[in-house]
C-alpha cells in the first residue's frame, strides 16, 4: 500500500482507517519538515529574547504565573510528561492508540505548535514498526485535550513508559531499542506540544463513527429481514411519500430498502390481504433509520474537521512571529457529536428490538411462538428477545450525555471541561450493544423467514440470509446461541452485512 504523506495539509478518513485498521505506512514530507522549522526558528527567537510563553517559559495551568529559569526549559517538558502520565484503568487497544499517534502526528506537521521534524518522525516510527505505548483508557476530562492518555503516548519517546512491540510487553526504554530508534531529549514546548489535543477522544470517536456506518446499514438489511418473516408491506417505503418529506437520510433508507425487497414471492403471495399498517417499527424504518444516517453525516463532518485541525496551545504563527494561547484544545465539539452517536445508536438498537419482539409474538403473525415448531418443549426465541432487551436498556442509560457533566480542574483554572473521553468511552459500550440486538434480529429473521419456505424473499433480503446461514444453521431444536451469536455480531462488525 503506497505510503501516506503527511504533509500538513488535510487527509480523509479513508486515510486515517487505512492506517489505523489496515496497517498504511507513512512517511513525513519535506512540504511538512520546511513548515515545523519555520515554526521552530519562532520558539527559538522567543526563547533568546526572553519572552514569557506560557508553558516554554512559565509553569502550566495554574502554575502558568510560576517562571523557570533557562537552565530548567528542558527538565520542564520532561517533568510535564512524567507528571501527566497518571491514567487508570484497561489500556486502550492497539487501533485506538494507532490512532492517537497518527492523529497527534498530523497535527504536529502543521507547523503550528513549534516542535522539531524529529518528534513527528519519531511517531510515524512508531506506527511503521509497530511499537505501541500502553495508554490508560480513563484519567482525561477533555479539557486542555486529553492530557493523561497523550502523556502516556508520549513517555515512550524519551524512553519512559511502557508499549507493546510485536504482542511484547516491555519498557518504553527497551521498546525503542527493539525498534532500533533513539530516544529523544526533549527541546523547549515540545512536551507541551505532545500533550494538549484532543486525539484520544477523537481517536475513539473516529473507530465508533466507522462501526456506526456499519451499524446503519446492517439495520436496514435487519429491518428489511424481518419485515419479509412478519409479511409486511413495503408500501411505506414508496418514493411518493418520501418526496414529500425528504430529509436525505429517509429518502437513502426507503430506496435501500425498495431494492433490498425487489422480487419478493413472500410479499406477492400475500399482496391482496386485509392488514392495512405494519406496526411503526417496520413501518417507520426509513424515518428512524433515516434520522441515525443525518446525525452520522453530522457526526462525520464534526470529526472531520477536527481531525485535519490545529488543537494544540499556546500555538504558533511563523507568518506574524507570534505565539498564542487559546483554547482549541477543548473537546466540546467531539463530545457533542459523540453524545449525538450514542443516542441515534441507542435509538437504532431500541427499534431493532422491538421488531425481534414481533417476530417471535404470535399476535404479530401467523408464525409459531418464539419462532419454534414445538413450544413448551422448546423455548425457541424467548430468550434471546431477553437478551436484546437487557442491551437495549443498558444502552438507554450510557445515552445520557457526557458533555453536560463538566467538573472543574486544575483548582478552577480548567473550570469548564468537556468530558469527551467519558463519551468516547461509554458509546464504545452502545456500539458493541447494538451490535448484539442486531445479531439477535437478524437470526431471528431469518428465522421467521424460513417458515415461508418455498417462497423467497425480496433478492437482497435473500443475500442477507445466505450471508447469514453461511455461518449459522437454523435453529431445529434448542441450543445455546451464545457462541453463533457473538460470531453473527463479529461478522456485523467486518462489514459482512452491508449488501
Amino acid at each position: 500500500m503506497k505510503p501516506l504523506n503527511l504533509t500538513g495539509n488535510e487527509i480523509q478518513l479513508s486515510d486515517f482507517y487505512d492506517v489505523v485498521l489496515r496497517r498504511r505506512p507513512v512517511r513525513v514530507s519535506p512540504q511538512a519538515i520546511q513548515k515545523m522549522n519555520r515554526a521552530r526558528k519562532v520558539v527559538e527567537k522567543h526563547l533568546k529574547d526572553g519572552d514569557v510563553v506560557y508553558g516554554v517559559t512559565t509553569g502550566f495551568g495554574k502554575l502558568a504565573d510560576q517562571r523557570i529559569s533557562s537552565g530548567d526549559i528542558k527538565a520542564l517538558q520532561v517533568n510535564l510528561l512524567r507528571s501527566h502520565a497518571c491514567g487508570f484503568g484497561p489500556p486502550l487497544s492497539e487501533i485506538e492508540t494507532r490512532g492517537m499517534i497518527l492523529l497527534r502526528a498530523l497535527v504536529l506537521a502543521k507547523g503550528y505548535s513549534g516542535v522539531r521534524p524529529v518528534i513527528v518522525e519519531r511517531l510515524a516510527a512508531f506506527l511503521n514498526q509497530g511499537l505501541h505505548p500502553i495508554i490508560p483508557s480513563r484519567g482525561s476530562v477533555g479539557a486542555s485535550g486529553d492530557l493523561i492518555p497523550l502523556a502516556h503516548l508520549a513517555l515512550p519517546l524519551i524512553g519512559e513508559g511502557e508499549a507493546i512491540i510485536k504482542g511484547k510487553k516491555m519498557s518504553g526504554k527497551a521498546a525503542l531499542i527493539h525498534a532500533g530508534l533513539a530516544s529523544v531529549s526533549l527541546e523547549a514546548k515540545e512536551g507541551l506540544s505532545l500533550v494538549n489535543g484532543t486525539q484520544g477522544a477523537l481517536s475513539l470517536g473516529l473507530l465508533s463513527l466507522h462501526a456506526a456506518e456499519r451499524l446503519a446499514d446492517t439495520a436496514d438489511l435487519a429491518g428489511a429481514m424481518s419485515l419479509e418473516a412478519l409479511m409486511g408491506t413495503p408500501t411505506a417505503f414508496d418514493l411518493k411519500i418520501q418526496k414529500i418529506r425528504p430529509h436525505p437520510g429517509q429518502m437513502q433508507v426507503a430506496k435501500t430498502l425498495r431494492k433490498l425487497l425487489a422480487k419478493s414471492e413472500i410479499r406477492a403471495s400475500h399482496i391482496q390481504c386485509s392488514r392495512v399498517q405494519d406496526p411503526y417499527s417496520i413501518r417507520c424504518i426509513p424515518q428512524v433509520h433515516g434520522a441515525v444516517r443525518d446525525a452520522l453525516d453530522s457526526v462525520r463532518q464534526t470529526l472531520s474537521t477536527e481531525m485535519n485541525s490545529v488543537t494544540d496551545n499556546p500555538i504558533v504563527f511563523p507568518e506574524t512571529g507570534e505565539i498564542l494561547s487559546g483554547g482549541n484544545f477543548h473537546g466540546h465539539p467531539i463530545a457533542l457529536a459523540l453524545d449525538l452517536l450514542a443516542i441515534v445508536l441507542t435509538q437504532l438498537g431500541l427499534i431493532s428490538e422491538r421488531r425481534i419482539a414481533q417476530l417471535i409474538d404470535p399476535e404479530a403473525i401467523d408464525l409459531p411462538l418464539f419462532l419454534t415448531k414445538r413450544p413448551g418443549l422448546h423455548s425457541g426465541l424467548m430468550m434471546p428477545q431477553v437478551a436484546a432487551a437487557a442491551l437495549a436498556s443498558e444502552c438507554k442509560v450510557l445515552a445520557h450525555p457526557a458533555s453536560v457533566d463538566s467538573i472543574p480542574t486544575s483548582v478552577n483554572q480548567e473550570d469548564y471541561v468537556s468530558m469527551a473521553m467519558g463519551a468516547a468511552l461509554k458509546l464504545q459500550q452502545i456500539v458493541r450493544n447494538v451490535e448484539g440486538i442486531l445479531a439477535i434480529e437478524l437470526f431471528a429473521a431469518a428465522e421467521g423467514i424460513a417458515f415461508h419456505t418455498p417462497l423467497k424473499p425480496g433478492q437482497g433480503v435473500a443475500k442477507g440470509v445466505a450471508i447469514l446461514r453461511s455461518k449459522i444453521s437454523t435453529l431445529d431444536e434448542d441450543r445455546s446461541l451464545q457462541k453463533e451469536l457473538e460470531k453473527i455480531s463479529a461478522m456485523i462488525h467486518e462489514g459482512m452485512f452491508c449488501v
